[in-house]
This record gives C-alpha cells, structure tokens and sequence, in this order.
C-alpha cells in the first residue's frame, strides 16, 4: 500500500541525510581501507553508479550535458588537491634534493604527450584533437594519488616514492597546460587560418608559466607572513585552517585575473607557505581541513562520474579507443617513467613503482572539459568515453594495487606498515 503524499519524505530532505551518509562513510573508510586491496575512488564511484541507477533519480550527469558545470567542479577539486600536496611536502625545493621530480617532469611528461598524440592520430583523432588528449593524460592527478603520496606536514612519511609521486603531481598539473593550449592553438588555427606558433610560445608559455611561478611564490610568501610572522597576531592563533583555502583561492584567483597558470600557482603557494615556518603545529591544521575539503569534493566528483558510466558515458567507445586506453596506462606512463630514471640512484621496485603509478583522475576531466569549452573540437562524446576509460581503468588497475605494493615497499624501508597511527608519536610543539 503506498503512502499519502504527505507523509512522503521532502526529496531535500533525503538529500541531505544521504549526503551526511556518505560524508560519513568518506570519513570513516580511509580508515578501514588501509589493510585492504581496495581503494576510496572505488567506493565512491561504485556508490554513485548504484544511485544513478536508481529510477526515481533521473539525472544523467554526463559531461557533455553540462560542459560548464564539470569544468568548474573539477577545477575546484584540483586547486584543493594542489593545496594540500603542497603543505603535505617537507623536503625543501633544490635541484639534488628533487632530482627525481625533475626526471618526471623533464623526461617522462613530454615523453607520455608524445606517444599518447602519436596513439591518438593513430586512433584516427584529428591532431588538435589528440594532442589535447595527450595533454588531459599526461599528468598524474594530485586528486586520486593520495593513496601513494607523502603523509601530513612533519610526519616523516616521505620516502623517495611517496615524495616522487606528489611532487610530480603537484607540478605538472600546471605544467600540462602549455600542451592543452598547444591543442587548443591548433584547432582554432584549422578554422581561422592565422599563425599561432609565436603566440603559444610568447603567452601560453612563457608568460603564463612565469606568471604562474611568480604569483605563487609572492602569493605563498605574503600568507607566510600574514600566517607566523606579523607582529601581534599572526594568523596562526586562530587555530584555523581555512587560511589554506584562503591562501588558494586567491593564489588562483589573483594569478588567472593576470593571465598566469593557477594551477602551478597554487602549488607553488602551497610550497612557500609550507616552509615559512616548517616546524609550526599549525601546518597540521591547514593540512587536515583542506585534505577534509578535498575528499568531500572528490566524492561528489567521483558520485557523478559513476553516475556518468551507468549514463551511457562509454557507449562511444570502439575496439581501437579500448586499445588506446589499455596502450596508456600499461606501455605509455611505465616505459616513459623507467626512461626518465635512467641513472637515478634507486632499486628496481622504486623505479617500477614510480612509473608505474601515473594514476590518472580529476585532472584529466578539468583539462578535457576545459579544452572542448574553449576551442571548437569534434567529437567531444567520444573523447570523453576514452578519457572516461582511463580513469576509471587507472582506479581499478592502481586502486587495487596500491595497498599491497606500497606496503611491500614499506617492509623493504624497514618499516612496519601494520603500525598503527595513534601509537606513533605526537609531532613536537614549535
């Protein structure tokens, strides 16, 4: 027997308690995740295929409905993410202490652009078309990495691996984007006819990478300041750490208003403000509400896109794109990442471990949706499905993975990965 329509629950109110649910579970299954092969993004993205299927909701939230929507909500979830790589990063930035982020950065992100353009073309995608591809593909994302990153600010957890992987994720975001440009640069010289090799150069990327590391830096130097060294009342007391939200959102915001790139900006930021007082306790609090931030934005993120998969999201997609797909994540992000640590003073299982998680996730989207917002491209469906693929092959193939390598890498350190965290001891107070 149905229920009168009046004793039928509001759908806002449904609403929320599901979503207080489910920030639940965000909080709690980190915890129980830790020991076992299985991932967050996993969880989440099962979960928001199982709502989405659900009759009574009859959103399908495929990227290419709301191309404005899915740009800026993934573009809110990078910045968050950048942030907090940035502060989790205890290492002071110098050309020896780096040396493998650089090796990422310098050899094995062209080296992936390359080959994933050549597979593109290959694919028979047009050349503007591939090249941005390449460029959503290349970088590893700051978003879903968290499981092979460093642990919070003066924790210690920042071995040769974990600190690879995040700073190589935290840089080339924002240093992918001269090759979206370059696609986009491309496209619309197809239709217009005019010269554009002097200008991609000139602005997309020397100006905007200079501008980009500037802001930064003066930006994180300035929250610096404000946050330990004022006289008086610095913003330390507060004890609050939505002063790292403020630090990014006006690191991006300030370093976009003058045509830079945020992204690197953000992180840079990130960098500057995390080694302006390196020993302070507050660095924790602004690492643990942005981390706390970030992971309620992923889950939206991650709901939709399980709920863009049982949408159709891959119904584009040909035997050739599945080949493509597999040939990036398998042969193009390990083989480039072994050629960049050629040399590298590290043992086999550091190298294959660096090189083989390349996890591709948010970042992608944002720069995908981003490319087809702002040039005419075609076949903006079935970039999607392939880049739809990717991901959630990349969540899958590294969730799965993730747990038992990083744990053996851990047992090879000496250290005990069983340990559990409340029998470490507390960092030092300042």
């Amino acid at each position: 027997m149905a229920l009168p329509q009046s004793l039928l629950p509001d759908p806002y109110i449904v609403l929320l308690a599901v979503g207080g649910l489910l920030i639940a579970l965000v909080a709690w299954l980190p915890l129980a995740l830790r020991r076992l092969p299985l991932s967050l993004p996993i969880v989440c993205i099962g979960l928001g295929a199982a709502i989405f299927s659900l009759p009574q909701v009859g959103l399908a939230p495929l990227p290419v409905r709301y191309p404005e929507v899915t740009e800026r909500l993934t573009e809110f979830v990078v910045i968050i993410a950048l942030m907090g790589a940035g502060l989790k990063i205890d290492r002071i930035v110098g050309w020896r202490r780096w040396g493998i982020t650089w090796r990422l950065l310098a050899v094995t992100m062209p080296l992936s652009i390359a080959a994933i353009a050549l597979l593109g073309v290959w694919a028979g995608l047009p050349l503007a078309a591939a090249i941005l591809l390449a460029a959503s593909l290349a970088p590893t994302d700051p978003v879903l990495a968290a499981d092979v990153q460093v642990g919070p600010p003066r924790t210690g957890e920042e071995d040769e691996v974990r600190f690879g992987l995040t700073s190589e994720a935290g840089l080339n975001d924002g240093l992918a984007f001269p090759f979206v440009n370059l696609g986009l640069a491309l496209a619309l010289a197809a239709t217009t006819g005019k010269p554009w090799l002097v200008d991609w150069l000139s602005y997309d990327v020397l100006w905007k990478l200079l501008a980009g590391g500037v802001a930064g830096w003066l930006i994180g130097r300035l929250f610096g300041w404000l946050t330990f060294r004022v006289p008086g009342n610095p913003l330390a007391k507060t004890g609050d750490g939505l002063i790292a939200i403020a630090c990014t959102l006006v690191a991006y915001g300030l370093t976009e208003a003058v045509h830079g790139y945020g992204f690197l900006a953000v992180f840079i930021s990130a960098l500057t403000l995390r080694h302006a007082h390196r020993q302070h306790a507050f660095q924790r609090e602004m690492h643990d509400i942005t981390e706390q931030l970030e992971r309620i934005a992923m889950m939206v993120v991650l709901l939709l896109f399980g709920g863009a998969l049982v949408s159709g999201l891959l119904a584009p997609l040909t035997w050739i794109d599945i080949a493509l797909a597999l040939a990036v994540l398998v042969v193009v992000r390990p083989l480039s990442g072994l050629v960049g640590m050629i040399g590298l003073k590290a043992t086999w299982s550091e190298r294959l471990t660096l090189a083989f998680f390349g996890i591709r996730g948010v970042g992608s989207f944002y720069y995908l949706a981003y490319g087809l917002n702002h040039a005419p491209i075609a076949g903006a469906e079935r970039l999607w499905a392939i880049v739809g693929l990717i991901v959630l092959a990349s969540v899958l193939l590294h969730g799965l993975t993730v747990t038992p390598v990083m744990r053996g890498l851990d047992r090879k350190r000496g250290v005990d990965p069983d340990k559990d965290q409340e029998d470490e001891p507390a960092p030092s107070a300042p």
